[in-house]
Order: structure tokens, then C-alpha cells, then sequence
């Protein structure tokens, strides 16, 4: 509509005066005014003059409704403008204050532990895959990551180890990853064990400790860190708390229920140590 008046307006404009005159003429008649080139003047100054100034008043209203119309939404356009430009300011601006944190807590981590060798690296894809837990990292074997390094957030925790490897890019299976295991040791009473990925377990972003020692104490809210077992991570790495203990069928063999340190659904850089202490 408002397309088709702005293209076609003043033919309209000149039609209706026309046919407003015709009225006004044949109105004129009607009530009794005779001798058309005598009564013109008459004519045009009454009842034409009432039908043209409607005329005009209609096609000014749509016409400022038209201008009306075009400056609010030119003016929409700018404030969504303004508004985008605004929130990815703000946007930009959380993600620098996180990275500086981030780039703050690995500097502590660094002066921990001077032998670790890190490299930094976004998480750029998850798995879509309902059996297992892993992602995809920006970094790989072009940045010295080899098969099997550790991975950790900033503030040490473990997150998981690298499994597949291209020239820029890995894979990183989590910690509650049905094909991982590590290490373990609970912090307050020393009592060691292995953390395992289950499918049951791994559904709720938990993991399992088993393989514990005979005579092992296990208790809500114990710290669990790796052990360095084996050399595929460095001992002392958080790896989680113990949420609850629980016996295997018989109650025989107890083991424990464990929630990661690292929060994995916010996951958005991680740190590849590819050179560590072995502790004997």
C-alpha cells in the first residue's frame, strides 16, 4: 500500500480533484443555482472549496504518514544498530576480563609448577556423540601437542588427555570419558585408587574411583588428585571431590562417586602440558 501510493500519488490526487469538481458542480445544480458561467465563482467558493480542502487535508495526513512512517523506520534501523554495536562491546568486553583471569590463574599455576611446558588452546567443538565425552581443540602436533598430554584448566585441574592429533587441531577426551583412566589418590587420607570413565556415570558429568587399596577410607567431600602413576600425569593435579560412597553388589568393595574440579560444560580454553616431571 504505502509503495503503491507513494509510485501512483499524484494521479490519484488529480483523479479525486476532478471528480471532487463533478460533485461540486453537479451539487451546485441540484440546488437550484442556474447559469453555469454566473455561478462559477459561487461554486468553486463553497461546496468545492469544502471537497478540495478535504482533498488536500486527506493527502496531506497520508503523505505525513508516508514521512512519518520512513523516519521511524530509519530511525528503528539506527537503534538496532546502536543497540548490536552496544552488546557486542559488552560481549567483547567480558571475554577480555575472563581471559585476563585466565591468563592471571596459569601465571599461578606456572610459578607452582616451573617444569610444566603449556600451551594454550581453544575449545572450538564438542562431540556430538552420545558415547563418549571429548572435543576438539584449535592446536596440534604444529604447536609441539603430542598424543597423550594432559590437559588442565588454568587453575590446575585436570580436564582430560589428548587422544587424537592432527597438524592443527587434537581431540581431548575428558576425565569422564567412558575409555579414560587415571591415577588417582584421595588428599586427606592417601588412600590411592584409579578414576575410570562409566557410561552410567559419565551421562551426569561423573566419574567412578575404584581399584582402591584394601583397608582405603573413602568419605563425602574428599579432594581427589592424580598420583602420577605411570608418568601420564603429573602428580598433584586436582581432579575432583568425592560426592558420595558406595558398595559394590555384596558389599564387599566400596568406591566413590566423583564431580569433576572443571566444569565442562563452560569449558572455552584449556592448557596442553607437553613437558612435565616425572616424580619417581
Amino acid at each position: 500500500m504505502k509503495k503503491f501510493l507513494k509510485k501512483n500519488g499524484i494521479r490519484i490526487g488529480v483523479i479525486v480533484i476532478a471528480v471532487a469538481l463533478l460533485i461540486g458542480l453537479g451539487a451546485a445544480a441540484r440546488n437550484g443555482r442556474t447559469g453555469f458561467a454566473r455561478n462559477t465563482t459561487g461554486v468553486l467558493s463553497s461546496p468545492l472549496q469544502k471537497v478540495l480542502s478535504s482533498t488536500v487535508n486527506w493527502f496531506r495526513t497520508i503523505y505525513g504518514y508516508l514521512y512519518d512512517y520512513d523516519s521511524l523506520l530509519a530511525e528503528n534501523e539506527s537503534l538496532r544498530a546502536q543497540l548490536a554495536e552496544a552488546q557486542q562491546s559488552a560481549r567483547d568486553g567480558i571475554e577480555a576480563t575472563e581471559e585476563n583471569v585466565r591468563l592471571r590463574e596459569l601465571n599461578n599455576l606456572r610459578q607452582k609448577h616451573t617444569d610444566y611446558v603449556m600451551e594454550s588452546a581453544k575449545v572450538v567443538l564438542w562431540s556430538s556423540s552420545n558415547w563418549s565425552s571429548s572435543f576438539t581443540i584449535s592446536k596440534g602436533s604444529n604447536f609441539g601437542i603430542e598424543l597423550g598430554d594432559p590437559v588442565v584448566t588454568e587453575y590446575g585441574a585436570l580436564v582430560g588427555q589428548v587422544t587424537e592429533l592432527g597438524t592443527n587441531w587434537a581431540t581431548v577426551s575428558t576425565l569422564i570419558d567412558v575409555d579414560m583412566s587415571v591415577g588417582a589418590y584421595v588428599g586427606a587420607t592417601g588412600s590411592s585408587g584409579m578414576v575410570v570413565g562409566e557410561f552410567g556415570l559419565m551421562t551426569e558429568k561423573l566419574a567412578k574411583l575404584t581399584f582402591l587399596a584394601d583397608g582405603a577410607q573413602l568419605f563425602e567431600g574428599d579432594e581427589v588428585l592424580t598420583s602420577g602413576s605411570g608418568g601420564a600425569f603429573p602428580a598433584g593435579l586436582v581432579i575432583g571431590t568425592i560426592r558420595s560412597v558406595q558398595s559394590e553388589a555384596g558389599g564387599q568393595i566400596e568406591y566413590g562417586i566423583v564431580v569433576p574440579q572443571c566444569e565442562l560444560d563452560s569449558l572455552v580454553q584449556v592448557f596442553v602440558i607437553k613437558d612435565f616431571t616425572v616424580v619417581e
